[in-house]
């Protein structure tokens, strides 16, 4: 399961339980004629199931969706506008699923910002309308649930951080790992999205691969990819990620990058590996397809297969080329 679609089913999940959670609450209050916790409740529950409905159609684009800090903003603030209109004391327990519903759905710096900027209001309202000890028991189960709910995420993700860097490291080169290579677009086509700026790709060859291993053995070949890969890390910008796909070809990645310069990145990165001297293999030639996302390039295929295409068109003029493929024109 890729990391867009476990977030979205995390999201949806999240928000699912608490629509029905809040609904529930909001018909129990509507049961015993208390109408403003009813209103109340049945607010947020809309805001909640909006959420929902938020995250089923950008499911697509979640590591960069948002909407969500809005959406949990909003209950957060019309959470705390309720509890400075309302005398009700019970209202305050309702921020506990708020705040794990706001470190479950967004990034933990935002999550724990948005649920201090929630409590530090709550703490003061609580101390002038109730006494000290009620006051502090309240504020402290929140912080110590706030506390916990914080150290788990922030375990959660230094433990899936170390093992996504072991799985998409290819150790034979130090390149990451092809069997990432379509989330890492989906990613940047995200972030593009978001930022609204142009990132280009480069499908890379090297030529005569096959003869090459028949000749010197895989071992040797071996060798080459990983001198090939420092010399690539050493051409491309930071920022610029390279992909090992299999033992001939490589993918880059180069994000704030128009058509101008993935033209001027590929014919330096051809140019530099012919004029250079490789051991076992001598003299190394490569075929590099290039393109630039447009914005009706909404999925990694699409990328993927104009870059593959533009290779092999480099690859039918003989090999040590560079040949970039524009996206077709949108019909209107």
């Amino acid at each position: 399961m890729t990391e867009t679609r476990l977030r979205t089913w995390t999201h949806s999940v999240g928000y699912g339980l608490a629509t029905v959670f809040i609904f529930a609450l909001a018909l129990q209050n509507l049961r015993y004629g208390f109408y403003p916790l009813f209103y109340l409740a049945a607010g947020l529950a809309a805001l909640t199931a909006a959420g929902l409905m938020y995250t089923i159609v950008s499911r697509k684009y979640q590591l960069a969706a948002a909407g969500h800090l809005l959406i949990l903003a909003g209950l957060n603030s019309a959470l705390l506008a309720a509890m400075l209109v309302t005398s009700t004391a019970g209202i305050s327990h309702w921020i506990m699923p708020l705040l794990l519903l706001n470190l479950l759905i967004l990034p933990l710096r935002y999550g724990l910002m948005l649920s201090l900027l929630l409590l530090a209001p709550t703490a003061a309202l609580l101390f002038l309308r109730l006494p000290t000890a009620d006051a502090l028991t309240i504020i402290s189960g929140a912080f110590i649930l706030l506390a916990v709910a914080v150290l788990y995420v922030w375990h959660y993700d230094h433990m899936a951080q170390s093992a996504e860097d072991l799985a998409i490291i290819d150790p034979a080169t130090g390149a990451h790992n092809g069997r990432f290579l379509d989330e890492a677009l989906h990613k940047e086509i995200s972030r593009a999205i978001t930022i609204g700026h142009r990132f280009s790709v480069i499908h890379l060859a090297i030529d005569h691969a096959s003869e090459a291993t028949d000749l010197h053995g895989t071992a040797p070949m071996q060798a080459l990819r990983r001198d090939l890969t420092r010399h690539l890390f050493g051409v491309i910008r930071a920022g610029d990620t390279v992909y090992s796909l299999n033992n001939a070809e490589f993918f880059l990645i180069l994000p704030f990058t128009a058509e101008e310069g993935v033209r001027v990145i590929a014919e330096r990165i051809r140019r530099t590996i012919s004029e250079s001297r490789w051991p076992v293999t001598g003299k190394v030639t490569v075929s590099l397809g290039c393109t630039t996302r447009v914005n009706s390039d909404t999925l990694a295929d699409s990328l993927r297969t104009r870059a593959d295409t533009a290779m092999h068109k480099a690859r039918k003029r003989g090999g040590d080329s560079v040949w970039f493929s524009p996206a077709k024109p949108s019909q209107p």
